[in-house]
């Protein structure tokens, strides 16, 4: 029997629960870093050639459609939308400074944009912080648990306890496994996120500074 099976099959059902768990946690942090890896990319092309291409528009209705055409994963578009959209009358909103209004509208869009690149990040944040632990865990419950079976077995021997022990400490590295990537990716991610964060801070002054000189004639 190979020593995964080995400890599988000596393990309880807590031991196993932890196995498991690693598992699912080392999946979905690596499902999230090839999702992330393929949208921040896809952002920054979009970024580099949808920006240059909206101000080299004839008018804001051309800027509109180059915008259309180049910003794949509608990082852009909803800034432009929120620049453009009239406060129904009536509303609080309506009764604020112009400028001021621009401005609040500007800032839940970028929000907005912002929570769609950084959606991702807390799960592997949270995978990075706690999978080692987990891992920790369970090699404690498993040295615990192999003791138990080997005490009641009768005689201890060296060869009796370094088998199942050093199963158990496979646990401690299993977590170093999940966490690692997860904590690497995590800070990729982060720079990456960061660096369209400014990007789009700057797309979106620049809009507002072309609507008000725009709505004061200048």
């Amino acid at each position: 029997m190979s020593g995964f099976g080995q400890f599988w099959s000596q393990g309880d059902a807590i031991t196993r629960s932890v196995a498991i768990l690693l598992l699912l946690m080392s999946i979905s942090a690596w499902v999230v870093i090839f999702w992330k890896g393929w949208l921040l990319r896809r952002v920054h092309v979009d970024l580099q050639r949808a920006v240059p291409a909206f101000w080299a528009a004839a008018s804001v209705e051309a800027g509109r459609e180059q915008l259309a055409a180049f910003d794949r994963e509608a990082i852009l578009s909803p800034l432009l939308d929120a620049a453009l959209t009239v406060p129904p009358g009536g509303t609080l909103e309506a009764k604020g400074h112009a400028d001021s209004q621009l401005t609040r509208r500007l800032r839940d869009a970028l929000h907005g944009v912002l929570a769609q690149l950084q959606f991702g990040q807390v799960l592997l944040a949270s995978i990075g912080s706690t999978a080692p632990f987990i891992g920790l865990f369970g090699t404690v419950w498993g040295i615990y648990h192999a003791l138990l079976s080997i005490s009641a077995a009768g005689a201890i021997t060296i060869e009796k306890v370094s088998g199942p022990v050093g199963e158990s400490l496979v646990m401690t590295a299993a977590g170093l496994a999940v966490a690692i990537p997860a904590v690497l990716a995590y800070n990729v991610f982060g720079k990456r996120v960061a660096a369209s964060e400014a990007e789009l801070e700057g797309f979106a002054h620049d809009l507002r500074e072309m609507i008000v000189d725009t709505s004061t004639g200048v």
